[in-house]
């Protein structure tokens, strides 16, 4: 058949996602499918069948990465690799992560069924522990193929439960070889959910995402002094926690003077968390991103600065640390071209933009050209059981991700 008439499957493309969607089912549809738990386990042995069922050559790596190879008319080049992550957050949506592999999948199928052999070979790969719900920080999986991480580093993360990456990936039985990481690529491509509302306000529908923005996760420990809340007049307090709700709302004031600045404090810790004792610890994160990394530096700057004068003024002490950053990351001009060539002849409608979460292409750009295809988040939701994607814009992604790995993989 003409490529240029060569679509997916939809029925079977929608089908794979609604076996996923089967495993670690929340009661309103969500998933909750956490790094290297069962759950993920049953997800990557049923995924593991399917790549095998299209005779892929299947290896998983030291951190669990799971890879499908499928050969290319030159067997000795770069591939083109495609994927995403198939763990989920502990109340997540169907789509984040998920779609990216399972889109890659039914390009694989399309193509075989068509009897499509391409130039490059092509690589499907599911990252471990993207979201970084279970092991922090996120995305160890494509961390650590590229170096960003130790393989120590990795596997001494732990869970809530104490339980470490590396006994995790033992128990379910996906502990592979160092040799076989992802390497010799030449390009990456992500298909990925939005999780922001510009695709759905802009009334487009594929988005060209150029780049995904810096992220730093600041820790903040405020301490005071705990004491008895009946007998201690206000004037002699040291109570941490008032001061805190100062600075959490200088977080969110200061978004207001720098465009675009993204801050958010979603994790908060009271000590010693008793009703009638005043706290006399707090420590709260605070989450900032930013496309541009002066302004992210800028912004932590001046929080550092204003947070300190609050403790100040509040007769308290405050340390304020980086747990982790990553730098803002551009991505391929030729992927993008790539991209926009096959929504153009398609004819769906596309938007350039950047990624406010990070994702496995931001480390994987590192060792190859690199680009992602955003689809619409209905109400900008994820990272939420209402999470939701329509099937008509999935169907329409997974073909532009078609056309754009036949455009990477062929010779020009």
């Amino acid at each position: 058949m003409e490529t240029t008439k060569l679509r997916v499957n939809r029925k079977r493309l929608l089908d794979t996602i609604n076996v996923s969607s089967s495993i670690g089912t929340l009661e309103n549809g969500g998933l909750n499918r956490l790094a290297l738990t069962e759950e993920d386990k049953e997800m990557r042995n049923i995924f593991v069948q399917w790549l095998q069922d299209e005779k892929l050559e299947v290896r998983v790596d030291d951190f669990g990465n799971i890879y499908g190879r499928r050969k290319g008319k030159c067997k000795d080049c770069p591939a083109v690799a495609v994927g995403s992550h198939l763990d989920t957050q502990p109340c997540g949506g169907r789509f984040d992560g998920v779609l990216g592999v399972l889109t890659a999948l039914e390009v694989i199928r399309t193509l075989n069924e068509n009897n499509i052999e391409t130039d490059y070979p092509i690589e499907i790969v599911n990252f471990t522990n993207e979201e970084g719900a279970r092991f922090e920080p996120p995305m160890l999986g494509s961390g650590g193929v590229v170096g960003e991480f130790t393989k120590d580093f990795i596997y001494s993360a732990k869970d809530n439960k104490d339980i470490s990456f590396q006994e995790a990936l033992l128990k379910i039985q996906y502990m592979g070889e160092e040799k076989h990481r992802l390497g010799n690529i030449k390009n990456f491509i992500e298909l990925h959910v939005e999780q922001g509302p510009i695709l759905e306000n802009k009334n487009k529908l594929i988005g060209i995402v150029e780049g995904i923005q810096g992220i730093s996760w600041l820790n903040v420990k405020v301490v005071g002094e705990t004491n008895h809340a009946g007998p201690t007049p206000m004037e002699n307090r040291k109570d941490a926690l008032a001061p805190s709700a100062k600075m959490v709302t200088k977080v969110y004031e200061i978004t207001n003077e720098m465009k675009g600045l993204k801050t958010t404090v979603g994790k908060l810790n009271v000590k010693p968390n008793i009703t009638n004792v005043i706290p006399g610890e707090v420590e709260f994160m605070i989450d900032v991103r930013h496309e541009d990394d002066e302004v992210r530096a800028s912004a932590i700057d001046r929080l550092r600065e204003q947070l300190s004068t609050i403790a100040v003024m509040n007769n308290v002490e405050v340390t304020i640390s980086t747990d982790w950053h990553s730098d803002t990351v551009l991505f391929s001009s030729d992927v993008m071209e790539a991209i926009s060539e096959a929504a153009d002849l398609l004819g769906y409608s596309k938007a350039r933009l950047f990624s406010g979460p990070g994702h496995d292409a931001k480390y994987i750009s590192k060792i190859a050209d690199t680009g992602m295809i955003f689809l619409p988040s209905i109400n900008g939701i994820s990272h939420n059981e209402k999470e939701l994607t329509l099937e008509d814009d999935i169907e329409k992604g997974a073909n532009v991700l078609l056309y754009t790995i036949l455009k990477l993989a062929t010779t020009q």
